[in-house]
């Protein structure tokens, strides 16, 4: 944190409010959190995921790190934190430790997400040594049967062992960082493994375990992974049978003036709902990035937001402000 950046972090916030009070969006200062996409393949089949699903609409690659270099220091100023993480297996990617490391250099708060199964001895060092300040491993079952219904393709033992190699990499450098993440995603044939996942967290030596609510897709049918226990689903049964989203989409949401998206090539997206990129802002690729956040296409998207954001096809199964964290 600088002046600098917290005086972007309070030009940010006040400009959100003002919109929400006058209906009309303002725009001061520069997001507070950007999340960049590596790669969109994914070694997984995970079935409410478009990488594992290998259903998007949107092309597939690895992010240009010679682009990237390009246009990252002009957020460096005002922007906290750099999310290496969208859609995909982010340590597919053969740079992106290199890219991590170029982040933490210019003094972003560096984060990403894994299945854990590319961290072998050598890529836990790796990553130690690169800076990374927080790394989340997505670990949904304590046992094999029960991870791999949601973890298609994925090995339990695998991903236990990655996280021991961080671990061990941590404690071999002595290094505070990263922050390691055990996240336990909530479905139905897995919430009752949570204390066997805390367990599990402590024994191999997380930091923090954190249980998350599950996005589904054509959940308005019902679905066998939405938790029949309300308190851990995002979506609730009416008296029909029907589901609905459990949080009223208000208009208004501090994702169009905090966490935009740039995908492996490049194009802005205005939040991590939209997996296709239906709605790209602008691109990186010879544009700077605080005319796309300032333009035009995006104070019309916001417009829209503030005034009828269930006609957003990507706000309809937004589910901010539901998720669980216990």
């Amino acid at each position: 944190m600088t002046l600098r950046k917290l005086w972007n972090a309070v030009q940010l916030t006040a400009s959100y409010y003002l919109s929400r009070m006058i209906r009309k969006p303002v725009q001061w200062g520069l997001p507070l959190r950007i999340s960049v996409e590596p790669t969109t393949a994914c070694n997984l089949r995970c079935p409410q995921c478009p990488s594992g699903l290998r259903s998007f609409k949107r092309p597939t690659g690895h992010l240009d790190m010679d682009q990237f270099y390009q246009w990252i220091p002009s957020l460096s100023q005002h922007t906290i934190g750099l999310n290496f993480y969208f859609q995909g297996e982010p340590f597919l990617h053969p740079e992106m430790c290199a890219a991590i490391r170029h982040a933490s250099r210019l003094n972003f708060f560096t984060s990403s997400s894994t299945n854990g199964h590319f961290l072998n001895a050598e890529a836990a060092e790796a990553i130690v040594d690169s800076g990374l300040d927080m790394l989340t491993i997505s670990i949904d079952g304590t046992d094999q049967e029960t991870y791999e219904r949601y973890r298609v393709g994925g090995k339990l033992q695998k991903a236990l062992e990655g996280a021991e190699h961080l671990v061990n990499a941590k404690r071999k450098r002595r290094s505070r960082t990263p922050h390691v993440i055990f996240q336990f995603i909530l479905f139905r044939h897995n919430v009752h493994q949570m204390e066997e996942a805390r367990s599990l967290a402590a024994k191999i030596g997380f930091d923090e375990i954190r249980f998350k609510t599950a996005q589904v897709y054509d959940y308005e049918g019902g679905s066998h992974f939405i938790p029949e226990q309300a308190v851990y689903a995002r979506y609730l049964p009416e008296s029909n049978g029907a589901y609905v989203i459990r949080n009223k989409l208000y208009n208004h949401c501090f994702r169009l003036w905090n966490a935009p998206v740039v995908t492996w090539d490049g194009r802005v997206l205005p939040c991590c709902f939209d997996k296709d990129g239906d709605h790209a802002m602008g691109t990186m690729q010879g544009n700077n990035f605080a005319e796309i956040w300032k333009g035009t296409t995006y104070r019309a998207f916001r417009a829209q937001l503030l005034s009828q954001r269930k006609s957003i096809d990507i706000c309809r199964n937004c589910t901010e402000g539901t998720r669980v964290w216990l």
